[in-house]
């Protein structure tokens, strides 16, 4: 039975890896793949012998003893016990998306165009693979790109010299989701597991994330595609809501107070993401009945006033990747529950003996863990951090949980399909797979590995 359990995951991870060449949304087969894992572990309960104690991270050897009512009882609770922690994930991606949502909804993202004053190319170069790396680690590495691409669309008329900055874009936004808490789903999934404090993620992957990407746009500002100036844009680039500006700082304000809610209260992420939203949206209806208001005599008005920007956002998130989360995380869940990730865990431990991070006298190789970052550029990275959740057993903020963090949040730029960022940029500006490959791909790997020396220099140092 645990052989057909694998072949299954095996068979829907393909088909979420395949999600472009097969044309089906990569939600399906890990809501599929998710439900008939469980249904088999339902079916077949009485044939296993061991199961893993997600509550206390351990085997239960004598599993085997139990009888049918007992274990479909604990099998119960262990999937209440998931579904738990999975829920914890996508209630604050929900908040956070409907966040950024309502800043769009005033247009507040159209000030950061304002600080581009400049039309030398190198220079945007600069602005925007800082503004990708810092904006990242507030609202995540997605939202980061969508905005940002959409902002260059405005300002770079050229598409040939697009494709470049939005390349550049992709590996600076996952480097900037990297070392924070809120940046990246995977790290947001190491954070909210308690593997990872706020305080020593950035202690220890700021300034790896940073030289991953430094060094590649430091080597592509000497391409040719970055010389010379780009063409005037006498586009008006201030916000269309004089509400953007103070709806802007304040929703990334609030979204940056969740990690000092978590340390001061120590609830759970998503009680403080449910207070941001909260006092988000309730500016947000303040401002948008005083336009109304204001603009009364436009016979619009009354067509607007039954659209709060609340609603208006929560008609907006993505849906679909909440939905895929749900998918992939239970169907990791039932490997875990039978402890299959437990053993190849292990195995992956005795199997290595390369120099990496010590922890019980086990050893955890770095070349598992780089490995893995590579792998994110092949395969979903949510999936990837979600096995090694299951699979280790180290505590809060031991550096493999780090490393991990970052190989998982880096390494996805090798690809344009490694990344949630890479995804959409490639759907905005129609980048085609081969052209990534060639032009971006290599700087993506230089900055990888070297952000993964600085991270094993600074901690065998420090």
């Amino acid at each position: 039975m645990e052989t057909l359990l694998v072949v299954i995951f095996v068979i829907g991870y393909l088909a979420i890896t395949l999600e472009h060449n097969l044309k089906i949304d990569k939600l399906i087969p890990a809501l599929a793949m998710m439900a008939i894992l469980w249904a088999l572990m339902a079916f077949g309960i009485d044939g296993f012998t061991t199961w893993f104690d997600s509550g206390n991270h351990a085997l239960l050897e004598n599993f085997g003893s139990f009888g049918h009512e007992e274990k479909m009882e604990l099998m119960e609770e262990t999937l209440l016990h998931h579904l738990g922690k999975t829920a914890e994930i996508l209630v604050f991606l929900l908040g956070a998306m409907t966040i950024v949502e309502i800043i769009d909804y005033f247009d507040g993202f159209a000030t950061i165009k304002s600080f581009v004053k400049t039309r030398s190319k190198k220079k945007i170069l600069w602005i925007f693979s800082f503004l990708a790396f810092i904006l990242s680690a507030i609202i995540d590495n997605l939202t980061a790109t969508i905005v940002l691409i959409s902002i260059l669309q405005k300002i770079v008329k050229d598409r040939e010299v697009r494709l470049w900055y939005a390349g550049l874009i992709i590996i600076a936004a996952n480097a900037g989701g990297a070392w924070s808490p809120i940046g990246d789903v995977t790290t947001t999934m190491l954070w909210i597991g308690d593997k990872v404090s706020t305080a020593m993620l950035i202690e220890h992957l700021l300034v790896p994330s940073l030289v991953c990407m430094l060094l590649p746009s430091f080597i592509a500002s000497f391409l040719p595609a970055f010389k010379g100036e780009i063409d005037a844009d006498d586009d008006d680039s201030s916000s269309k809501s004089k509400y953007g500006p103070i709806m802007l700082y304040l929703g990334l304000g609030a979204i940056v107070f969740v990690p000092i809610f978590k340390t001061v209260t120590h609830l759970p992420p998503y009680v403080g993401m449910m207070l941001s939203l909260a006092v988000v949206a309730t500016f947000a209806e303040i401002y948008s009945n005083k336009k109304i208001a204001i603009s009364s005599v436009d016979q619009e008005s009354d067509a607007h006033s039954h659209h709060s920007p609340v609603h208006s956002a929560l008609t907006k998130i993505e849906l679909p990747s909440i939905l895929f989360f749900l998918g992939i995380l239970m169907a990791v869940a039932a490997l875990e529950s039978l402890g299959l990730l437990f053993n190849f865990a292990e195995g992956l431990k005795q199997g290595m003996p390369l120099i990496g991070t010590e922890m019980a006298g086990t050893r955890v190789s770095d070349l598992v863990v780089i490995l893995l970052g590579v792998g994110s550029a092949v395969i979903d990275n949510v999936p990837l951090v979600a096995a090694s959740l299951g699979m280790f057993n180290e505590t809060l903020d031991d550096q493999l949980w780090h490393f991990i963090a970052y190989s998982a949040g880096t390494g996805g730029s090798m690809l344009i399909i490694g990344s949630a960022a890479g995804v959409v940029a490639m759907g905005m500006e129609k980048i085609d797979f081969f052209w990534y490959l060639k032009k971006i791909s290599w700087l993506a790997f230089v900055g990888f590995i070297a952000g993964a020396i600085v991270f094993m220099v600074m901690r065998y140092l420090f």
